[in-house]
């Protein structure tokens, strides 16, 4: 395969449980490659081997009484050594770094969702991720209801309900008004994908607004 030369870009996945962003960001990848391209796929928490430990911790130990802001500083211990272990190399590489959840999902569970301060939280995602931000994310929008069946279904198939997925509903539903609003904020970062339509389709709009940010890199 021929490696096509491409810039560096940034691209995060955001949304509620059991939108689909894992399956979306899995088959961007295979394509993208496909292509050529340079294409690091990665994910937070957990996209390093530090992050893994982070990760267990904050999401499959409910013994353990977790503080808010205990959850968020762990939140951005995993963030800040994966922008440093990981996104930042790959991206001065030159990959297209694909990566499910960043600072918006801070802003969105601990800001809105746990009613902490946006502003400080978000002096602290800035500190945390070296100032770094998407080139462009992608919200894939869902009835929270509905995506806490899909969940609820998945674990019926063998994975594990987390901490986030058994908060309540008004919890889910704040989430995404959250994420809805940081949207509109910054409409130039955010792509808005319908999360109830085929997948096919999203995947399509996804992949062809990828490469509408390529294009205009060159």
């Amino acid at each position: 395969m021929t490696q096509r030369k491409n810039k560096g870009l940034f691209v995060t996945f955001e949304g509620g449980e059991g939108v689909g962003k894992t399956t979306l960001i899995r088959r961007l990848y295979q394509n993208l490659m496909l292509q050529g391209l340079l294409v690091c796929q990665t994910h937070e928490p957990g996209g390093t081997r530090f992050g893994q430990h982070v990760r267990d911790l904050l999401l499959h130990h409910q013994e353990i009484c977790l503080g808010k802001r205990s959850e968020l500083f762990l939140f951005l211990a995993d963030r800040a050594q994966h922008v440093e272990e990981e996104v930042i190399p790959h991206l001065k590489k030159n990959y297209i770094v694909l990566c499910d959840r960043f600072n918006d999902s801070t802003l969105a569970y601990q800001g809105a969702a746990r009613a902490l301060d946006t502003p400080l939280l978000e002096k602290f995602c800035q500190f945390a991720s070296f100032g770094l931000s998407p080139n462009l994310t992608f919200f894939l929008d869902l009835d929270p209801a509905i995506g806490i069946r899909r969940s609820r279904e998945d674990v019926e198939s063998g994975n594990i309900e987390d901490r986030i997925e058994k908060e309540d509903m008004s919890f889910h539903i704040t989430v995404r008004a959250a994420f809805l609003a940081l949207a509109k904020k910054e409409p130039g970062r955010f792509c808005i994908l319908d999360a109830s339509i085929e997948r096919e389709a999203m995947f399509k709009q996804a992949l062809d607004t990828i490469q509408a940010k390529l294009d205009a890199s060159c």
